[in-house]
């Protein structure tokens, strides 16, 4: 306790990190209670009809909006027309190759990038923002307002391009001026949100049962406590290779004088596998509402998290786009041509194409216990669900949310150790640095 106390004041001495944290708590007040503000012509006394967002992909969206998106706030978007954008820049500089060069181009280029991103997330907010107006018109028909109806069409894409674009504008200044990551602590935010309300939730339904529901809910609790740190171990240890691969690729790179391991990851594709995998879940059951007379049985296969099919299915599409997606972001010639100009090599196997086909192979090899792993964490709330957890609840035993959550902390307290340390004081933790994934929307978005 002492020592939390001593790193809290030292924390708190620093005049530009105190500056740093204040900024950061400020921008999200304001942005959590933009998510409160609901679009003009919305009775939001009326809004229970949009409970079925909080499920699939539109449940995803929900969580990263903090609920906006089920209450039909100005920010009901959120920041996920920005990280779609992002995403679809990010694959142009892995496949075009005139993006690549100005990716390549420095400050200059990077500064082009982010422009090019900023107006693409226009044309997508617009594009989303009349599909969630379809989507009110058809779920929450009851709680749009009679009178404010023929004007609902032009006012709420116009509000909610300017509700994202307002919170793309906070991500960057808690980046640029807080603790860094602003779209990663964003996000993060609007999914512990929802975390009390859903402790809640599972509370009284376990009050109910009498004093073994208590105990339930404290082995719950517990169980939960214990993925999490399993979480946390992986995710401080997705950067390291597993020795047995990293003995056989190790070369004679000298950095201040010692051996450094190949750029090589358990889990390269982060969570960007289980969104996809999401989303591809989702569309044969919005498929199925206009197309089978069987909606109920697709729609419990394709969207329920409990059903083993479903279970399945997502496991292994999965496991599929991690690999995809890290074939996509892993070039093993460029690590190949980067080793061979750093005067590296592979013991055993000649420079060039063969070191390439090598560290292709290793990569494969380490890929799949990661994809294994993410695939399991995905389907770990249907089985919460299936013991007996609430909806809510459950979604905090893995999936995105919880990967989302304990990766974006991880990186926030990071980033407060980097400038305690720079400062001489001692870290916040005893047993090594802190390591974070840097950012949700490269790793995690």
């Amino acid at each position: 306790m002492k020592k939390l106390i001593d790193t809290l004041k030292n924390i708190w001495s620093i005049a530009e990190l105190r500056s740093k944290i204040l900024l950061t708590l400020t921008l999200l007040l304001v942005y959590r209670f933009g998510t409160f503000i609901v679009l003009p012509g919305i009775d939001p006394n009326k809004l229970s009809s949009l409970s079925g967002a909080k499920s699939g992909a539109l449940g995803l969206i929900d969580a990263f909006s903090g609920g906006a998106f089920s209450q039909a706030s100005i920010l009901a978007l959120g920041i996920m027309p920005y990280i779609s954008a992002s995403i679809f820049m990010q694959l142009m500089g892995i496949l075009v190759p005139q993006m690549q060069k100005i990716q390549k181009d420095g400050e200059s280029g990077r500064n082009k990038i982010n422009q090019w991103t900023r107006y693409l997330t226009v044309i997508v907010t617009f594009a989303q923002a009349y599909a969630y107006v379809s989507y009110l018109r058809t779920m929450g028909r009851d709680a749009i307002i009679d009178s404010f109806s023929a004007y609902f069409w032009v006012t709420t894409p116009i509000l909610l391009t300017a509700g994202t674009l307002f919170v793309m504008w906070l991500g960057e200044k808690i980046t640029d001026k807080g603790l860094g990551n602003g779209t990663s602590i964003i996000i993060m935010i609007g999914i512990l949100a929802r975390f009390p309300n859903s402790l809640r939730n599972e509370f009284l339904a376990r009050s109910a049962m009498g004093s073994g529901g208590i105990l339930i809910f404290v082995i719950e609790l517990a169980i939960l406590i214990a993925v999490i740190l399993g979480l946390i171990v992986l995710i401080q240890g997705v950067r390291k290779v597993p020795v047995n691969y990293a003995k056989q690729i190790v070369g004679n790179r000298q950095f201040g004088g010692a051996r450094q391991f190949l750029p090589l990851k358990v889990n390269a594709a982060g969570v960007m596998p289980i969104i996809f995998a999401q989303a591809i879940m989702f569309l044969p059951t919005l498929i199925s509402y206009t197309s089978f007379e069987n909606k109920e049985g697709i729609s419990r296969i394709f969207s329920d998290p409990r059903d083993y099919i479903h279970m399945t299915f997502y496991a292994i599409v999965v496991i599929g786009f991690t690999f995809l997606y890290t074939s996509l972001i892993f070039n093993p010639k460029q690590v190949a041509d980067d080793l061979k100009r750093n005067n590296g090599f592979v013991p055993g196997v000649k420079p060039g194409q063969p070191t390439a086909d090598f560290i292709g192979s290793v990569m494969d090899k380490i890929t799949l216990p990661g994809a294994i792993l993410l695939a399991v964490v995905g389907i770990l709330p249907g089985f919460a669900q299936r013991a007996g957890v609430t909806q809510g609840f459950a979604a905090f035993y893995g999936g995105t949310s919880l990967l989302i959550m304990v990766a974006v902390i991880l990186d926030t307290l990071q980033q407060i150790e980097t400038q305690l340390l720079m400062r001489q004081y001692d870290g916040l933790m005893k047993s090594g640095r802190i390591q974070g994934r840097q950012s949700v929307t490269n790793a995690v978005i």
